[in-house]
């Protein structure tokens, strides 16, 4: 190789490495300026999530808000319909109680509804649509807790209701096949089904 050509390749050798360089410059200008646009993205993606939580978090408190203004329909339209006669499954009741919360030896519950006369005694959960687990929990916790709570009842008969506007004819089999009466609105009247 000659010194001319050497010299040529050495120099165009130059040429190149200024080229390389300033597309290198180019390309790192673009990477800080893509990392920038990324950084923006990630807060704004931050801020709609927030927004996005806020609103589902709303939008459960809105869902369970039309949840519990079922129930205290559901609630009220059975204790005002038994308030007036107070007689059901046969039995007159003297007494009606709504919403009555105890607490005694860490125990706590609240019941719906209950009638009392001086030998009988019916605890009513009341559900605008109920399942399976509020007819278990009926059973298994509440009436459970009630005796614990209660202990002056001990001597009364004890009755176990259902009132709903809504029950699947499964879980009222069920309830019934638990000596659990079930009431259920009819029009503006209660309709009973009595235990098996």
């Amino acid at each position: 190789m000659t010194d001319q050509e050497l010299r040529d390749l050495v120099g165009s050798l130059a040429i190149a490495q200024k080229e390389t360089d300033k597309q290198q410059k180019e390309t790192d200008k673009q990477l800080k300026e893509t990392s920038k646009q990324q950084k923006e993205t990630d807060k704004q993606l931050k801020e709609t999530d927030a927004r996005l939580e806020k609103k589902l978090l709303n939008f459960g408190i809105h869902l369970g808000g039309i949840t519990k203004s079922q129930g205290k329909v559901t609630e009220e339209f059975f204790y005002n319909s038994l308030e007036k006669n107070k007689t059901v499954a046969n039995i007159k009741y003297d007494e009606i109680f709504k919403n009555l919360k105890k607490s005694r030896d860490n125990i706590s519950d609240e019941y719906d509804i209950l009638l009392v006369n001086g030998k009988d005694i019916l605890i009513i959960e009341t559900k605008y649509r109920t399942k399976t687990k509020d007819l278990n929990k009926l059973l298994n916790k509440k009436y459970t807790n009630f005796k614990k709570l209660f202990p002056i009842y001990k001597d009364y008969n004890h009755h176990l209701a259902l009132a709903s506007f809504q029950i699947e004819d499964s879980v009222k089999r069920k309830a019934l096949e638990n000596g659990v009466l079930v009431l259920q609105r009819k029009g503006e009247l209660i309709e009973s089904f009595l235990p098996l």
